[in-house]
Parts: structure tokens; C-alpha cells; sequence
């Protein structure tokens, strides 16, 4: 069992080809999951190298990356919108055995995101500061970090790119390349976040740098598989044209799905922002290392997540729909599992995790009270989300944004504005709230995908 075990783990690190349609589904979702799990937590060591390194440099520009993440969030919103839409209408195709259909649905994908880019990047460059101003920042924290906010959001183009063409390749169930790809930007990023923020003496301004660059890379190289034949997917010159009637596809998913996590980053603003209000630079700067942490961890159960729904995609496309259902069942159980470790870890080991990334006290303390408070809904944060994407792997986005529209703005902001402010219990309470709304996401997702209307779409 343990050779045929590293024999499969093997397989899904190369990126060897296989019929998720068929044979058992324990071993398609160990494929699948495999890689996806480890793209995911090389995607998270770029905040939390950036966060290591910025660290040493002072609470402000804790808080100036802080805010900035929250605000790229919009960004990263954007990219899994439009990666959502691909990898769904792609794993369709490559269910019906149509890997030619899945290309030429691909490239609409990349026009798509290409003209998003342009507007997004305009925007960042032209009102960085004033993108800081409005989440709360101090005006030294303004005026140190805005170069930081401009390149960042300036270099939306890398982030929007690397996660499409990742969501094209899992969807056509090769995930290993999507992987790759975050290896070689992450590895790419930790060597230069060191040189340009000290030896180049840059700052703030060298982690945007290092951090861009290296996502940069990571796009090169996904362009280069997709250009050259390396797997189901394989785009040419004829790909080039745009067919409004795929673009018309593309939108019908994406624009819900964009929505869905624009609903959720904007909520994750606001709370940034009640934070900072209630609490200052100190509690700011504590919550976001708690929260990159809790992201850190998360990625495991998303990766999870994401197997999940490339199953369910490519099973609908051919016909398997018990197989599909049976698949989001089968990683709900791994994800609950995985996720009462994490909680474990968070609940009694909070402050030396909190404590690597900053050594002011009152940094600390803020953050071991919001990685315990909101580790204590990990579980719930597992489940939730192989039902929202299984969900969204049929290519039904607007259950999922209907469900976080209630979740996030109608209970989760206005509880949380009112424990913090209004009974003045500060920072704890915000902290507090959101494990509340996620549970009440798992509960609605749960209810939702065993209704079973999403096997009956057709994308």
C-alpha cells in the first residue's frame, strides 16, 4: 500500500496524464489534490515571505502590506472569477473527450483577462495612495507605502495571469504544471525579497519588486506549456480569434463567480479596516500575520477543495454524475480531518507562530487572540469549501455568491461593526465574527449541493 501510495504521489508531482472519469476516485483525488495542495501553499509563501522580510522593517510597513493584500484581494477576486469560469467550461469539455474545444475555450479566457488587466492596473497605479488613505492607513504608513501599493496593484496583469492559466490546467486535470509554475515564482521571489529590500537597499518598494518578478516568471512558464504541446491543452495561431459565443460562456460563469469573491475581499476589507479602527497599527499589524497564517493553512483544505471540483467538472462532462457526487463527499471527509489538525495547532500553539514573524508585544498578543478565535472555526471553513466548489465546478457561481453575500455583509460586517463599535469591545470582536459567518457558509453550501439542481447544469 505505502510503494502504491508514493507511486501515485509521484505520478501527480510529474503531471502524468489520467481518466478522472474512470477507476477509483480515492486515487483520482489524490492526483488531482496533490499538486493543487502544494500550489496553493507556494501561492501563500509569497505574503508570508513578504511578511518575514517587510517585518523587520517596522509595524508600518507590516501594516502598509497588510492593507495593500487586502486591497489586491479585488485583484486576486478578479483572477479566480475568471479562472472559476475557465476550469469549469474546460473540465466539461475534457469530460466529453473534446480536448480541441477546451483550447479554443482557453484562449477566449486570456483575451478576457487580458482587458480586465488594463483596467485594474491603471486604476492601482493612479490611486495607490489614495487606496491606502481610504482603508484607514496613517499618513506615514501613506507616505512609506504607497510606491509598495502602486506596484503591486500595478502588476495585476502577473497575478490575474498565473491564476487563470493555472485554473485552465487544473480544470484539464493537470495540475502538476500550475504547480510548477508557483515553484519556480515563489523560489524566484524568496531569492530576491532579501536583495532588493536590504542588499539593494530598496525597502518596502523591493519586496513589490521581488514579488512581481517572480509571479512574472511563473507566467512565462505556464505560457510556454500551453503554447507547446504538453497535454490536452495546447493553444494555437486558430485559437486566436475571438468567438463571442465562447466569451458569452466565459461571462455567464465568470461574472457571478468574480462577484462571489469580490463579495468576499471586499467584506475582508472592511474587516481589515474595523481592525484598524478599534485597535490601531498594533492590532492591524497583529491581525494580518494571524490572518496570512490562517491563509497559509487554509490552502491545504482549498487545494483539497479544488480537486473537488475539477472531479465534479469532468465527470458532468461525461455523464458520471453519481462519480461527482460521490467525489465532493470523499474530500469533504479528507478536508475535516486535515482541518481538526490545523485547529488543534492554532488553539494551543498561537503565540510562537504569531511570535516569527514580529517581536513587539502588543503585536503579538493581538495576533494570538485572532489566530486562536478564528482557528476555532477551521472545520467548518473545510467543508464549506468543497461545497461551495463543487458548486462552482458544475458552473453554478451564483448559489456560492448568493450564500456569501448573506454570510459576509448581511451577518458577518454588520456583527462584528456592532460588537466592535457599538459595545466597544474592540479588535476581539471583529476576530470573533468570522468564524461565525463561515460556519453559516458550510451549513448553506451543505444544503445547496444536496439539493443536486447544480448536476443538471449544462455549461
Amino acid at each position: 500500500m505505502i510503494k502504491k501510495l508514493i507511486h501515485i504521489i509521484v505520478a501527480s508531482i510529474k503531471g502524468v496524464e489520467h481518466d478522472y472519469t474512470k477507476g477509483t476516485i480515492n486515487k483520482a483525488i489524490i492526483l488531482l489534490a496533490i499538486p493543487m495542495i502544494l500550489e496553493l501553499c507556494l501561492e501563500s509563501v509569497f505574503a508570508l515571505v513578504d511578511m518575514f522580510f517587510v517585518g523587520k522593517l517596522g509595524k508600518n510597513a507590516i501594516a502598509t502590506v497588510g492593507l495593500t493584500e487586502s486591497v489586491v484581494t479585488i485583484v486576486y477576486s478578479a483572477a479566480i472569477g475568471l479562472s472559476t469560469a475557465a476550469s469549469a467550461i474546460i473540465a466539461r469539455r475534457i469530460g466529453e473527450k473534446n480536448p480541441e474545444a477546451a483550447s479554443h475555450a482557453a484562449m477566449q479566457s486570456l483575451i478576457l483577462a487580458l482587458v480586465c488587466t488594463i483596467v485594474l492596473s491603471a486604476l492601482g497605479i493612479v490611486f495607490a495612495a489614495d487606496i491606502l488613505k481610504i482603508m484607514g492607513a496613517s499618513p506615514i504608513v501613506i507616505q512609506e507605502g504607497a510606491i509598495f501599493t502602486k506596484i503591486m496593484l500595478g502588476g495585476s496583469v502577473v497575478i490575474i495571469l498565473l491564476f487563470l492559466i493555472s485554473g485552465i490546467f487544473r480544470g484539464a486535470g493537470n495540475a502538476a504544471i500550475a504547480m510548477k509554475s508557483l515553484w519556480i515564482a515563489s523560489g524566484i521571489n524568496i531569492i530576491l525579497c532579501p536583495i532588493f529590500i536590504y542588499s539593494l537597499n530598496f525597502g518596502l518598494k523591493g519586496a513589490a519588486i521581488a514579488t512581481t518578478i517572480g509571479r512574472g516568471i511563473g507566467v512565462l512558464y505556464q505560457v510556454y506549456h500551453l503554447i507547446n504541446k504538453t497535454g490536452q491543452i495546447h493553444i494555437q495561431r486558430k485559437h486566436l480569434t475571438v468567438h463571442w459565443e465562447t466569451i458569452k460562456s466565459l461571462l455567464h460563469i465568470a461574472w457571478p463567480a468574480t462577484f462571489q469573491f469580490i463579495i468576499a475581499s471586499a467584506s475582508w476589507i472592511v474587516m481589515s479596516k474595523l481592525v484598524a479602527d478599534t485597535g490601531g497599527t498594533a492590532a492591524s499589524a497583529g491581525y494580518q500575520i494571524a490572518i496570512r497564517n490562517v491563509i497559509f493553512f487554509i490552502l491545504p483544505a482549498w487545494g483539497l477543495s479544488n480537486a473537488a471540483a475539477t472531479m465534479v467538472g469532468q465527470n458532468l462532462g461525461a455523464n458520471e454524475i453519481d462519480r461527482a457526487k460521490k467525489s465532493v463527499v470523499i474530500t469533504a471527509t479528507y478536508n475535516v480531518i486535515f482541518m481538526t489538525f490545523v485547529t488543534a495547532l492554532f488553539v494551543i500553539f498561537p503565540h510562537p507562530i504569531i511570535s516569527f514573524f514580529s517581536k513587539e508585544k502588543e503585536v503579538i498578543d493581538y495576533g494570538v487572540s485572532a489566530l486562536r478565535i478564528i482557528g476555532c472555526g477551521y472545520i467548518f471553513y473545510g467543508i464549506g469549501m468543497v461545497m461551495v466548489q463543487a458548486l462552482n465546478g458544475a458552473g453554478d457561481t451564483r448559489t456560492p455568491t448568493i450564500i456569501n453575500f448573506i454570510c459576509f455583509w448581511i451577518i458577518q460586517i454588520p456583527l462584528a461593526y456592532f460588537l466592535s463599535t457599538t459595545l466597544h469591545l474592540g479588535p476581539v470582536a471583529v476576530f470573533a465574527s468570522i468564524p461565525c459567518a463561515e460556519t453559516l457558509i458550510a451549513l448553506l453550501a451543505y444544503y445547496y449541493f444536496r439539493k443536486g439542481n447544480w448536476a443538471q447544469l449544462k455549461v
